[in-house]
């Protein structure tokens, strides 16, 4: 009888990093992710935010030792047989937890069982296996053309580097130094209408607060296949998340955010798969500063999720931020009272 197989791919992921209310920064990482059976391993793990070790920007030879791992050609990092499939995306260290598996030879194929969650040297997978999921045989011809592409860039991620336009120098140097913060390369100009469009093409996004140059931006920046955000919000960190949302070319079933919409009194989030979904409304006062606070941090289930605010919460000016591992979404919030 031949073996029941799952299907094994890579494709390009992102953990989304974010600039915090405390000033401090989330990291943005890109990376490959491992995909089964038609789906992200990632989205069978609802509440992980972590990466795997396929990150982008690797030296060649890192990237060629983690794909040796994976194809049994190096000895196992962890006692057992146990490999790292999702780390820490701020350091990597293990000591802060990591997804785990055995990853084994079965003929002519490979065999990952026992998921597990670690943070030292050995797992008790009673209380810390991932029950449920796996064990999967991957076809090994399969498993190591998707793996070995990896070392000839058929799987890399997509740039991400963004171009900031207009007069506004404060306002685009601060937005400039919170991407580089995160980890996304940013160049500021004031003007773009005569650049090249082949200098244009090396951006994956661009963001204009100069009006008379979005009209004559939109068509060229249409045929380079740049996204071009043009309706910006006047606070650093809903900018970034912007251009994150810009940045975004993921198909609407590889993502978990795919709709956010805001009024004074609720705010609607479709969600495609399960996950820890953050929401965050930040509002602008009479005095131009700016107020957040956090409207939800929780697992959510997949559908349409309607959840209540509080006017005072987004009076005036003001927007909404929803976060997921892998995707946000800016929504300003339509119909809202006076600023106080």
């Amino acid at each position: 009888m031949s073996p029941v197989y799952a299907t094994f791919g890579l494709e390009p992921a992102t953990r989304v990093g974010a600039v915090l209310a405390d000033g401090g920064h989330q990291a943005h990482r890109d990376f490959v992710d491992f995909v089964v059976d038609g789906s992200p391993l990632l989205f069978r793990l609802a509440d992980l935010d972590a990466v795997s070790p396929l990150a982008a920007g690797l030296p060649p030879a890192v990237l060629a030792a983690q794909v040796r791992a994976l194809l049994l050609e190096d000895e196992p990092p962890l006692p057992g047989g146990r490999f790292v499939l999702y780390g820490c995306p701020e350091c990597a260290d293990l000591g802060c937890g990591a997804v785990t598996v055995v990853i084994e030879r079965d003929g002519d194929g490979y065999r990952w069982r026992d998921f597990a969650w670690q943070t030292g040297e050995h797992v008790d997978l009673d209380r810390d296996g991932y029950h449920g999921t796996g064990p999967f045989r991957f076809h090994g011809p399969a498993y190591r053309a998707a793996l070995t592409a990896l070392l000839d860039g058929a799987a890399a991620a997509p740039p991400r580097r963004v171009l900031l336009i207009g007069p506004r120098a404060g306002l685009l140097v601060k937005l400039a130094a919170a991407l580089r913060g995160i980890g996304i390369g940013a160049d500021v100009t004031p003007d773009a209408t005569d650049v090249p469009a082949g200098e244009l093409e090396q951006y994956a996004a661009a963001l204009t607060v100069s009006r008379t140059q979005q009209g004559a931006l939109r068509e060229t920046f249409a045929r380079t296949g740049t996204a071009l955000v043009d309706a910006p919000a006047p606070v650093v960190p809903v900018l970034v998340a912007q251009l994150q949302q810009a940045l975004d070319r993921a198909p609407a079933e590889r993502r978990r955010l795919t709709a956010l919409t805001a009024t004074p009194y609720a705010a609607e989030i479709d969600v495609s798969a399960p996950g820890r979904v953050q929401l965050t409304a930040y509002r602008v006062d009479r005095l131009r500063r700016t107020r957040v606070r956090t409207v939800l941090d929780a697992v959510l289930g997949p559908g349409r999720h309607r959840l209540p605010l509080d006017p005072r919460t987004v009076r005036g000016e003001a927007y909404l931020v929803a976060r997921t591992f892998g995707g946000v979404l800016v929504a300003a919030v339509r119909g809202a009272p006076a600023r106080d």
